[in-house]
């Protein structure tokens, strides 16, 4: 049911609000937002299949703020969810039950914190505004290509990108984490839990334990483990201080080359996936649309400070090539400072217009043949043409140097993530592009329960990608949990944080650790 005009104004009267706005809270009744602000607010999720409902929307600018607001929520018997980017897949935060969010998009701060000796990240930054933050101190974070991507959910669920097989994760870097939870008697309260300090495990839950189960996260402190803190420009990262990027265009036009050019990229980077190996600095995410006789697209970063780095590249693009016909396009190579690659070659910021449905898997090993061609079949469907896409993204390398217990986020020994990524606009297509991605799922994981069961071939999936599929015995026939695809062994030790630090069950969401009461 649509919220009435007077439910639209009355909903943003809340004290959240009037503290981000700097009033005094004796003035509370005279803020309010007008219909179409709150509306805006309501709707800015990325998804456009799921729509929030909210009673409330609090947009805080820090942490006592945020504090505020979940005691409010609590003390009215409110579900809540965060929202800091709020580019969730599913409808982690925009659903029916959801009645106040708490919108973080106006605390996106970026500082050096001298007491913590580490970066404050405000949890509403976005990728894209984190690097240019610290580009002033020389350093970075292997953070995502999307720019608009915001920083609460991203690290909360490990956060990877084009640097991550040089640098890790973002959870990697993680030192400490300042996050609202509510005790047993209901009260809020603000917690920064650091890498050593006596809330470890709340803050070892925030390594990759996923948004929305633990409190609702206000800032991450940002510290290499290496680093002592003294000095903020060795904190981090060195970005490299240039790359090599250029696009690989390869017109499928059977299904050969469509199971030759998969065979030789996950074969490379298969090969190429130990921490420390001379392909580190490649990220070559590759997209494959559906237009019928399938496109596929690869953007191709290379850190051009690895040896032989010219050499490097062109070894990659022979060995996926080879045999590939017709031939692919290569676009020239050019070579762009780090802060220019991410300002023209990364993602930019934009709005979603789309309906989407994803479901991912990490691979330990490849696909076989028949797999492929089980993907050639449903990606080259002639009902399916549009903004669909199969998706395949580098990972490995220093990802894996990490122990799988020493952070929430336990594939450690995976080298590509792949995605299905449905994307439609139309409401009426809802059903059969769900299913079509379902179905495509399912086939070809169909020796394993139509799931990527951890194994020596998969190793789950990533919960920034979530899929209720997994929880769902239609589609998951393999007899395991949805956590075992996400968590691993890990899962046993964030049950213990959550029962801990949210033992009345605030934070809750469709995949939430524990078990949600909807």
């Amino acid at each position: 049911m649509a919220l009435s005009r007077r439910q639209l104004i009355a909903a943003a009267a809340v004290g959240g609000t009037v503290a981000a706005l700097g009033m005094p809270a004796s003035r509370a009744e005279d803020r309010v937002l007008g219909t179409d602000e709150f509306r805006s607010l309501a709707t800015r999720g990325y998804n456009r299949r799921f729509e929030a409902r909210p009673a409330k929307i609090f947009v805080p600018t820090g942490a006592e703020e945020v504090r505020r607001a979940v005691a409010e929520a609590v003390a009215g018997n409110s579900p809540i969810a965060a929202r800091s980017g709020g580019h969730c897949f599913d409808d982690f935060v925009d659903n029916d039950r959801t009645r106040s969010i708490i919108d973080l998009g106006r605390m996106n701060a970026v500082f050096w914190d001298e007491r913590h000796r580490a970066f404050s990240v405000d949890a509403g930054a976005d990728i894209g505004g984190v690097y240019q933050a610290l580009h002033r101190w020389g350093v970075t974070v292997p953070g995502g290509i999307c720019l608009g991507v915001g920083m609460g959910g991203h690290v909360c669920g490990g956060g990877y990108g084009p640097l991550s097989r040089r640098f890790g994760l973002v959870a990697d870097h993680l030192a400490g984490v300042e996050v609202v939870t509510v005790d047993a008697e209901g009260t809020a309260k603000v917690v920064v839990a650091t890498a050593d300090g006596p809330d470890r495990d709340l803050w070892w839950a925030h390594t990759g334990g996923g948004g929305g189960n633990f409190g609702v996260v206000t800032r991450f402190l940002l510290r290499s483990p290496e680093s002592d803190g003294a000095d903020p420009a060795h904190a981090l990262p060195k970005p490299p201080r240039s790359m090599l990027s250029a696009r690989l265009i390869v017109p499928i036009t059977t299904e050969d080359s469509f199971v030759r050019l998969l065979t030789n990229y996950l074969g490379f980077f298969e090969h190429h996936s130990a921490p420390g190996n001379e392909f580190a600095g490649l990220y070559a995410p590759l997209m494959i649309r559906t237009t019928g006789t399938g496109a596929a697209e690869m953007l191709i970063l290379f850190d051009a400070e690895t040896p032989h780095a010219r050499a490097r590249y062109d070894e990659f693009v022979a060995t996926v090539s080879d045999g590939v016909f017709p031939p692919p396009i290569l676009t020239p190579l050019t070579e762009l400072s780090y802060a220019d690659t991410v300002n023209q070659v990364y993602y930019a910021k934009g709005v979603n217009t789309t309906r989407v449905k994803v479901k991912a898997a990490y691979l330990r090993a490849a696909y076989s043949p028949d797999q492929l061609r089980v993907f050639y079949r449903y990606i080259t469907d002639l009902r399916f043409l549009g903004e669909s896409q199969l998706e395949f993204l580098p990972f490995g390398g220093a990802i894996n140097a990490v122990a799988g217990d020493a952070t929430a986020m336990p594939a450690r020994d995976s080298f590509m993530k792949m995605l299905i990524h449905a994307s439609w606009r139309l409401p009426s297509d809802d059903d059969r592009y769900v299913r079509w991605a379902r179905e495509m799922y399912r086939d070809v994981h169909a020796e394993t329960g139509g799931v990527p069961v951890p194994n020596e071939t998969y190793g789950g999936s990533y919960i920034n990608y979530p899929d209720p599929d997994l929880a769902d015995a239609e589609w998951n026939t393999s007899g395991l949990p949805w956590h075992a695809f996400y968590y691993g062994g890990n899962y046993r030790r964030l049950l213990r944080v959550k029962a801990a630090v949210d033992p009345g069950n605030v934070f809750q969401h469709r995949l939430s650790i524990g078990r949600p009461d909807w």
